[in-house]
């Protein structure tokens, strides 16, 4: 869910800017234009509207997203969702809101965001999410459980949230999952950036096209009154992506590499591997909290092999996977228990010293080390919560 500013998730057009200014020590509060809405009479366009802090979003912009879809439920053709500005879609939850307020202020934004996320995944109508821009952490949720989401060469999507020892979440379990090979838990354990062409080529977008031609398309989908003209006008804009796009020629290394049961092997193969890119890839890995790599790892291990419960009981076994629907909502849930006792941890009030408030980005994680973390350590943080806090989707 979380919104982060760590260099190797900054594009270059805003990395002339401090690292840090992408995160925020004091906290914008909610305003009425926090969230605009244009309503029309066959189709709405929600707009994200935060732009001096990348769109970040906060609990109660949640809240007004989540009510305007179900109000357009029945009454619109299909909607539209954009980030104001150019340089930003989303970039997910705003960090300043959850340290700054009590912990159940920033558990209620995370139950929230995951209730909208299922809405989004479910809804009667299409979701059309125009990603111009930076897209990351719950802002890449809101996008990518939509049935349309459109790139432009502006785009860049990441899941950073290991750097300030949390994981990835916002149903990234489910979908990234889903991705090429290894691709989504490389994705998910480093933070790496993906940026245009590559987000389109391996299906995070449903369409590309330039960004100046994206008010234009925009202004056609508002014209628009039904929904059997949105693919019409979605593929008159949409450019042919390259057959190989830049994530393609790392492939290989990334299945070989990234093809461990544990995150000790993964270390290991990265150091037999040895080539630049894998020195690189395991100097980030180290860097990062060793308990929030392996429960990511345990995160995207179970969210290929759903429903959670079934397969924390059968760890060995493979169970067939239900329909997609209620496979995404396993996956929150999961997410959700994760985020519900992390959020009180030493490692994510550390991340945030390290990054945010210090910022000597030397964070002393807890425990220090891979040998140091203890498998009975990870899974009680799948285990199931109290059934008041449960996430209900």
């Amino acid at each position: 869910m979380l919104f982060h500013g760590i260099r190797n998730v900054i594009p270059a057009a805003i990395r002339n800017q401090s690292v840090l200014t992408c995160f925020r020590t004091t906290s914008s509060f909610f305003t009425d234009d926090s969230v605009l809405i244009n309503e029309g009479q066959y189709n709405a366009t929600i707009i994200i509207n935060r732009p001096k802090i990348l769109n970040a979003l906060n609990l109660e912009m949640i809240r007004k997203i989540t009510e305007t879809l179900r109000r357009f439920e029945n009454t619109k053709s299909f909607v539209i969702i954009k980030g104001a500005g150019e340089r930003s879609f989303c970039v997910g939850g705003d960090v300043p809101d959850l340290i700054k307020n009590d912990v159940e202020r920033s558990r209620a934004s995370f139950r929230d965001s995951y209730a909208l996320l299922s809405f989004i995944s479910k809804s009667k109508i299409p979701n059309i999410a125009l990603i111009n821009g930076m897209t990351m952490g719950g802002g890449l949720g809101v996008a990518v459980h939509g049935k349309y989401r459109v790139a432009t060469e502006r785009t860049m999507m990441a899941m950073p949230e290991a750097a300030i020892g949390l994981f990835p979440d916002a149903g990234s379990s489910y979908f990234l999952n889903r991705l090429n090979g290894k691709l989504g838990l490389y994705l998910g354990m480093t933070g790496t950036r993906l940026l245009a062409e590559d987000v389109a080529r391996v299906g995070l977008a449903t369409h590309y096209c330039e960004s100046t031609q994206i008010t234009n398309l925009e202004a056609e989908l508002v014209k628009a009154t039904n929904v059997n003209e949105v693919d019409k006008i979605l593929n008159s804009f949409s450019l042919k992506v390259p057959k190989e796009a830049g994530i393609h020629s790392l492939m290989n290394k990334i299945n070989m590499c990234f093809n461990g049961t544990t995150v000790e092997e993964i270390f290991k193969n990265l150091e037999k591997d040895g080539s630049e890119w894998a020195l690189k890839t395991l100097s980030t890995l180290k860097s990062k909290s060793p308990l929030s790599l392996k429960m990511t790892l345990k995160q995207f291990q179970l969210g290929a092999d759903k429903p959670l419960d079934e397969c924390l009981k059968r760890k060995n076994h493979h169970v067939s996977p239900p329909k997609i629907e209620s496979f995404l909502h396993e996956c929150l849930r999961m997410e959700y228990r994760l985020a519900f006792r992390r959020l009180n941890d030493f490692d994510f009030r550390e991340g945030v010293r390290a990054l945010l408030i210090d910022k000597d980005n030397k964070p002393q994680w807890n425990p220090p080390s891979l040998d140091a973390v203890v498998d009975d350590q990870v899974l009680k943080y799948f285990d199931k919560l109290a059934e008041r806090d449960e996430l209900k989707i």
